[in-house]
């Protein structure tokens, strides 16, 4: 274990003589505070502040975030107070020690729940958006934790090493530390899978002994052919870790011999225009493979990486991987965000590391629109494990999303009001639909409407956690509204009955239901019969008189339908009511009202039950669209389903699913989910089709 004077000694290199004092000065109050502590292991416990603060110093952390990490415990173990730290060592670290400590205190236990982790990482998520040191202070932590695990039993092991896994690798990945990305992976590989892992390193150490005169070979041609063209570089094997072999063989479903065939390397130099170069001269040693080769200098990764990666075959057919970069990508691929504090101080301008902070801000407004910290883990799981993509928008930025990404997820990365009210989309100036998964390389141009709103069926297809988060967002606050609004309807109509409304109802009759129904204001109580958790008619039997009860009934008049965009009002999918159908509704708990057509089978048990039976009607004017689903019989050929489908479209219908079952050698029957305007507009798209040579049939599908 590394002593302070070890730990000073190295920090010379970068800090002044004032700053090492004070960091001196935080491990001697550090040393007395946990005096009498040990660790599992049976070392002085200042000994695991020391070792995390030297992996800070490895990554050349100022002197502030150094401090922190020393004291990172005491307020947590120890009597010292953030006031008593802010007195002696500053505002600065003070806070970070606190926010720190905070993250101790909600740290999964043995008894390990989701929610309890989903907290954890919402705290983590709030203290980053404050100031992103505290996180690496929590990752040098344990980075530490994880290199001392042995000391722990082995189902504490396991669950330290699963957490360590899935939040803690992705939090270093997305932040750029590479080095410590990497580390958290094999040594929480080991620790989750022991057997699996003694298993691959077994066979890893018998592949290197058979492969280390290739690998010599291949290295001392790329050196030969490089300095015959007067390049001074920096040429490092890169040796495949456990981790990473593991999760290609299960992912790919590759066996161990056909990943330990490709060779890897690394060629470090001093400016950008020499790793254009040097690619070249790669090039021209070995035959490129077209496929293989990625460009992340001109267009970095989310979390800042720039590197040229390319694919070659070898003497002897061997596939050869190469990344070439300069010596400051190669340090902010190792140490990512970290390297922020020490080319800062170097007065570098070639910094990118603000991407990792705009996507801790992203993390941040993703969390204000979450509406529970297990629902806010789960948006940004799929932020944590990206598989990125690259496209443009019409002014040439580049915008990064995940892979399989829409043009949806592509407006809600550009800003969440064009994602709200966006309507269509233009990709490489073609009109596209915005379901329509997006490749690296195009150009999206986004088509807004002023008073667009989100979808409930974009949820169906998007990526990224922005996108879902914002979608989910604004859905569930117009169902709060609409909601109400529907709750507030319902219980007049019932009231009218006993020539009532709401309004005239006795206020201790009110503050008599809320305490009833123990709820926090009436406005809940309304909610709740808009979503069909509660019943009308029994709210009102609590705002009348005695001997009103008897008027008390269910609805006679109907509910008019005057909109597809209701998020209380539901078109159930076994029959697809639309405009002009003659139609009946029923409350279903937590979706609120559920239009059926009359004569739909689904409704005839709902027919008996007058509590959840209500009469509804569709409004003189109806807007928006509604699904329907039409089969067409029809000789089937080349070009047919596009040919129907532009036939369709043309009478300004939408396409939203195609479906299909033969029916004989020739004979299929398309199965097409439409959305019309109403029964005209239905009636006008069928004979119409009808009228096309080979369509044999038209009807509509329904549950009747």
């Amino acid at each position: 274990m590394s002593s302070i004077d070890g730990l000073c000694d190295r920090l010379t290199s970068y800090l002044t003589s004032g700053q090492i004092k004070d960091v001196r000065r935080a491990y001697t109050f550090a040393e007395q505070a946990h005096e009498g502590q040990y660790r599992k292991s049976g070392e002085p416990y200042v000994t695991h502040p020391l070792a995390a603060t030297n992996i800070l110093a490895d990554m050349h952390m100022d002197h502030h975030c150094l401090m922190a990490c020393l004291l990172h415990d005491v307020i947590e173990d120890t009597p010292a107070t953030k006031a008593g730290l802010s007195k002696k060592f500053g505002v600065s670290v003070a806070n970070l020690v606190d926010g720190v400590s905070k993250l101790k205190k909600i740290e999964s236990s043995d008894d390990t729940l989701e929610e309890q982790q989903a907290e954890n990482f919402l705290k983590m998520t709030l203290a980053m958006s404050k100031d992103i040191r505290v996180i690496l202070v929590k990752l040098a932590d344990r980075l530490h934790n994880m290199r001392t695990l042995d000391a722990l039993d082995p189902p504490k092991r396991r669950r330290i090493a699963k957490e360590t896994l899935e939040i803690y690798a992705p939090i270093a990945q997305r932040l750029g530390i590479n080095d410590m990305r990497l580390e958290f992976e094999d040594r929480g590989f080991v620790a989750y899978y022991p057997m699996r892992a003694e298993r691959l390193a077994a066979a890893l150490i018998n592949a290197r002994g058979r492969r280390r005169d290739l690998v010599l070979e291949i290295q001392q041609a790329i050196e030969i052919r490089l300095e015959r063209e007067n390049f001074d570089v920096q040429l490092i094997g890169r040796e495949k870790h456990l981790y990473s072999i593991y999760k290609k063989m299960r992912d790919k479903h590759l066996p161990f011999k056909e990943i330990m065939d490709v060779f890897a390397f690394r060629i470090v130099v001093e400016t950008v225009d020499e790793c254009y170069r040097v690619l070249g001269v790669v090039h021209n040693l070995f035959k490129p493979v077209a496929t293989e080769f990625n460009d992340y200098i001109a267009i970095p990764k989310a979390n800042g990486y720039q590197s040229l990666h390319t694919g070659l075959i070898g003497m002897h057919g061997v596939p050869i991987e190469i990344q070439i970069r300069t010596k400051e990508m190669d340090e902010m691929a190792n140490f990512g965000i970290a390297a922020h504090w020490f080319y800062k101080s170097q007065g570098s301008s070639q910094l990118s590391s603000n991407r990792a902070t705009d996507w801790v801000k992203g993390l941040l407004e993703i969390q204000q629109q979450a509406g529970n910290p297990l629902e806010f883990i789960e948006h940004v799981k799929a932020d944590l494990y990206p598989d990125e993509i690259y496209v443009f928008t019409p002014k040439g930025k580049i915008v990064t999303l995940s892979s399989g990404a829409t043009a949806v997820d592509f407006a809600y990365a550009v800003h969440t009001d064009i994602g709200n009210r966006c309507v269509g989309c233009k990709i490489n100036n073609r009109l596209a639909a915005l379901s329509e998964t997006l490749q690296s390389g195009q150009m999206i141009e986004v088509v807004t409407a002023q008073r667009a709103q989100p979808h409930p069926n974009w949820l169906d297809f998007v990526t990224t956690a922005k996108a879902r988060s914002a979608i989910r967002h604004d859905l569930k606050h117009r169902q709060i509204g609409e909601s109400l609004r529907l709750g507030r309807q319902l219980l007049n109509k019932v009231l009218s009955n006993a020539s009532l409304s709401l309004d005239e109802v006795d206020a201790k009759l009110i503050k008599a239901a809320i305490k009833f129904y123990e709820v926090e204001d009436f406005d809940n109580i309304l909610k709740q019969i808009g979503l069909g958790d509660r019943q009308a008619s029994s709210v009102a039997k609590h705002l009348v008189n005695e001997d009103q009860e008897s008027e008390i009934a269910q609805l006679h008049s109907p509910i008019v339908i005057d909109s597809s965009e209701d998020h209380v009002i539901n078109f159930a999918g076994c029959c697809r009511p639309i405009p002009g159908d003659p139609i009946v509704g029923h409350f279903s708990s937590g979706r609120g009202l559920v239009i059926h057509l009359d004569r739909c089978k689904n409704v005839i048990g709902y027919r008996k039950d007058p509590e959840s039976y209500t009469p509804v009607a569709w409004a003189p004017e109806v807007s928006g669209e509604f699904q329907v689903e039409v089969w067409i019989e029809v000789e089937m050929f080349r070009g047919i389903i596009a040919e129907l489908a532009s036939r369709i479209t043309s009478y300004d219908a939408g396409i939203d699913h195609i479906g299909f079952e033969e029916r004989g050698s020739s004979l299929s029957v398309l199965k097409l989910h439409l959305r019309v305007k109403d029964r005209k507009h239905l009636a006008t798209i069928m004979r119409k089709t009808r009228l096309m040579p080979p369509v044999k049939r038209v009807r509509r599908g329904s549950n009747v």
